[in-house]
């Protein structure tokens, strides 16, 4: 896999960095393809169908499976190696950036304001199911600052994520967006959104595509708690010759008024938010919209496949994301009704990804469900 992107902000690496980063990737890619595949032999031929003698019949909760796997031996290694490798991930990354910090920065103050927009807004908190744990393991998460207008962790973020999606997203890691503007052309094929909102959007990974998905004259506006992956989102934008409106903003409380995007959208967002947050989220998805104005949130959300959702469950026990588990049990439909939305205008679907054309991807396949509904 190469490890860099094409734009001037991304942070390069030494040949030595380069070498441990890309070593870190590979044992990540030989647990994915070989452990998963272990694993799920022991769910297939042990653990279901020992659980369902014991519940009837009925699928497992995630709480039985994970409890059942922690007594195998094999299940303990593949989790001892996945988590071993996402902090190494970290401890390797994080002193390319230091290294790099101060020219970084003079990047970021150069490219400001060039185009498109950036709105900070010091009165924002940080959410505390954001807060309270340092997500993804992530050393200070994605909101901490080291020093005035810092992006150090926009800047960690756009590195580390590059190996741990595995090649998986592209040399820009904005397949994900790409998958979700495909699931919409084909469900909507008289889509022209003239003005679109993406939440939740750290540095702009899948915003960018919709800069160019639906014509030139189209308006994009993003939105993240986290000042110095905006700073470094902006920045990269730039750098790429994209227009976007950046703003420091709290999904649940958005400063836009009623009715004004054709399209609000996410991409990963679900499962970092929290049980009351992601209805609070919906409902002003709602609000914001026009009539007729789409909302459409992606995420790796596999509710009847049980060894992806126990995958989920290890990974918020053990990959700092507390809610990834939990939102495997939400009733989309419902949270979709209270957010306002018809009965006839909701939908919820899963799409495979249909952008990938990679050939250095290694990442295995992974299905998203779509959660989406039209005012």
């Amino acid at each position: 896999m190469r490890n860099n992107s094409n734009h001037a902000m991304f942070p390069e690496a030494t040949h030595d960095e380069q070498a441990l980063q890309s070593y870190i990737k590979s044992l990540r890619v030989h647990t994915a393809r070989n452990f998963h595949d272990g694993n799920k032999k022991i769910l297939a031929e042990r653990i279901e169908p020992q659980l369902r003698r014991k519940t009837k019949g009925r699928m497992p909760n995630r709480k039985q499976v994970r409890e059942a796997f922690m007594q195998e031996e094999y299940h303990r290694w593949w989790s001892a190696m996945l988590r071993t490798t996402q902090e190494m991930l970290y401890d390797s990354v994080g002193p390319t950036i230091e290294r790099q910090l101060p020219q970084l920065l003079e990047k970021a103050k150069a490219l400001k304001g060039k185009r498109g927009s950036m709105t900070l807004d010091p009165s924002i908190t940080t959410p505390l199911y954001l807060a309270a744990v340092d997500m993804h393991c992530k050393p200070g998460s994605y909101q901490q600052e080291l020093m005035d207008d810092d992006v150090f962790p926009g800047a960690e973020f756009d590195r580390t994520f590059r190996l741990y999606s595995m090649g998986g997203l592209g040399p820009n890691l904005d397949d994900g967006g790409w998958t979700l503007i495909a699931w919409l052309k084909n469900r909507f094929p008289k889509l022209s959104p003239k003005r679109i909102l993406d939440l939740g959007c750290t540095v702009g990974h899948s915003t960018l595509p919709y800069c160019d998905a639906f014509g030139t004259d189209v308006e994009v506006h993003a939105v993240d708690t986290a000042a110095p992956c905006l700073r470094y989102g902006h920045a990269r934008a730039v750098s790429m010759e994209k227009d976007v409106h950046f703003r420091q903003a709290n999904a649940e409380h958005l400063p836009y008024p009623d009715n004004h995007f054709d399209l609000v959208v996410s991409q990963a967002l679900m499962h970092e938010t929290s049980k009351k947050a992601i209805r609070n989220i919906y409902k002003e998805c709602f609000r914001v919209l026009k009539p007729g104005g789409i909302m459409a949130h992606q995420d790796g959300i596999t509710p009847n496949d049980l060894y992806e959702k126990f995958y989920s469950e290890w990974m918020a026990h053990n990959n700092n994301e507390p809610y990834l588990g939990t939102v495997q049990d939400e009733d989309f439909d419902g949270i979709l009704a209270q957010a306002g939305f018809g009965k006839s205008k909701r939908i919820i679907s899963s799409s495979k990804p249909v952008y990938r054309r990679h050939e250095d991807d290694d990442a295995p396949v992974q299905e998203y469900i779509v959660v989406a509904a039209q005012k």
